[in-house]
């Protein structure tokens, strides 16, 4: 079979498959939101429907809040393939503030930008509606033309993505025989630009720490105690000011163990893709890059740890003013991981570091708030090298590999619980406004997305 064939069915379906994404888009599955829980189990119940109509034993799945989609291709495979865990979600993020979408945004349209560029707007159309769509549209072309997938699928659809995933560990585990796989697919990332294709090979981790440094048994008049009464705030100033040294470098005892530099290669790769800090930071109203020195920005993003502190509270914080020492200050401080930083181990140096520099008075409580580890395909991965010679030849440009500068807990999930490393294709863009008013995608993305799926899917039957 040429897959040349099933390319040409996916482009002459394009219209069809754009009806089923403004189907999926009008369901108004607002998980965080208990007002619309019919509508999440209705979108639910439609991927089942679709996924079933291709030819999967599909089946919504109840759970201790809104239901997953499992779904399983039993019929014909090439022999010997892998067999690949694909995962999405259906539900979405509210729409406030309304008044901000130019149209309703759960009923989706194509608009045409000034550059003639076609984008689908409405809420979910990226983030991940029509992503998970690529996928599932890619299999519905194989199975027309060919009778069958190229590999063993099992597809996995989550509905509370965007509300924290709360049911997600215990499904996992309940179900880890039936979802332990080869690899996991998940598409709910970016390409580099609108012509670059990209697979993140890394995501960092996350520690949260919240802080709360107590001195006074109340609030001290400042003209009556100031001098001689501690102040917390000062007491926190002096801790936070010590967690970096001049370079840009975090001062934890231990916080670089398991940091590993990047191959010379991939650096130059992604030295190449010619992000400078002026373009990255000028947008923002911002000229000098304030982290480690020495490392670019796309390094300091995607391979280097941080301390970032994300938001301080004392005193009195309202209109006006009123001289007071405050009994107490707070600091929440989070801290992105990578490689082989151990969360558990980065907490508790944290807290460490703070009693150690407590004066005589003061206390120190912590609240935290969550931590997983740094996340990464060997960057020499198989599974890497197959996915990237599939997006190369689909978009006609090397597909890069890059790095995510945030987190996605599912992925965590997968190596820790299931077993399995994550391979991230995703053709998002950077402007596509997720989780804001007027979201878009644009018809290369979903287009491209659809091809390139077909284009994986055949190469991880072939080796």
């Amino acid at each position: 079979m040429s897959i040349e064939a099933v390319l040409s069915r996916i482009d002459a379906g394009l219209d069809a498959s754009l009806g089923r994404l403004f189907d999926l888009v009008r369901i108004k599955s607002i998980s965080t939101d208990p007002a619309f829980a019919e509508e999440v189990r209705r979108g639910a119940e439609w991927c089942a429907a679709e996924l079933a109509g291709i030819g999967f034993e599909a089946s919504v799945r109840q759970t201790a809040g809104h239901p997953m989609v499992v779904a399983h291709w039993r019929g014909k495979v090439a022999r010997e393939a892998p067999h690949v865990l694909f995962y999405g979600h259906y539900d979405v993020q509210p729409v406030d503030p309304i008044e901000l979408w130019a149209t309703d945004p759960f009923e989706p349209r194509i608009e045409t930008r000034a550059d003639g560029a076609k984008q689908i707007v409405g809420r979910g159309t990226a983030d991940d509606k029509g992503q998970l769509l690529t996928f599932v549209e890619a299999a519905r072309a194989f199975v027309a033309e060919t009778g069958g997938l190229p590999c063993r699928v099992t597809v996995l659809l989550e509905g509370e993505e965007e509300s924290g995933s709360p049911s997600l560990d215990a499904f996992l585990l309940e179900n880890k025989a039936e979802l332990s796989h080869d690899v996991a697919l998940v598409c709910d990332t970016n390409m580099w630009d609108a012509k670059t294709p990209a697979i993140t090979a890394t995501l960092r981790g996350l520690v949260g720490e919240e802080v709360t440094i107590t001195a006074a048994d109340r609030d001290l008049h400042s003209g009556l105690f100031g001098g001689p009464a501690l102040n917390p705030i000062r007491v926190l100033a002096k801790i936070l000011a010590e967690l970096h040294d001049e370079t840009g470098r975090v001062t934890l005892p231990g916080f670089y163990d398991g940091v590993s530099e990047l191959p010379a290669e991939v650096k130059a790769s992604w030295d190449g893709l010619g992000l400078t800090a002026d373009a990255f930071l000028k947008p923002y109203g911002l000229s000098t890059p304030a982290g480690e020195q020495g490392r670019s920005v796309l390094e300091q993003l995607w391979a280097r740890p941080t301390c970032e502190f994300n938001g301080i509270t004392g005193g009195y914080t309202g209109e006006g003013f009123k001289t007071v020492l405050p009994a107490k200050a707070t600091v929440k401080v989070s801290f992105r991981l990578v490689g082989d930083q151990d969360p558990a181990k980065i907490r508790a140096s944290f807290r460490a570091f703070v009693e150690a520099r407590l004066p005589k008075d003061a206390k120190a409580s912590f609240h935290p708030h969550g931590g997983s580890p740094g996340l990464a395909l060997p960057f020499d991965s198989p599974w890497l090298a197959t996915a990237k010679a599939a997006l190369t030849a689909e978009w006609g440009v090397p597909a890069v590999l890059i790095g995510g500068g945030g987190s996605i807990p599912v992925v965590g999930r997968f190596k820790t619980m299931l077993g399995m490393d994550t391979a991230l294709v995703g053709f998002g863009l950077d402007d596509d406004r997720i989780h804001s008013p007027n979201e878009k995608y644009d018809l290369t993305s979903f287009h491209g997305g659809i091809r390139s799926w077909a284009r994986i899917l055949d190469a991880l039957a072939q080796g």
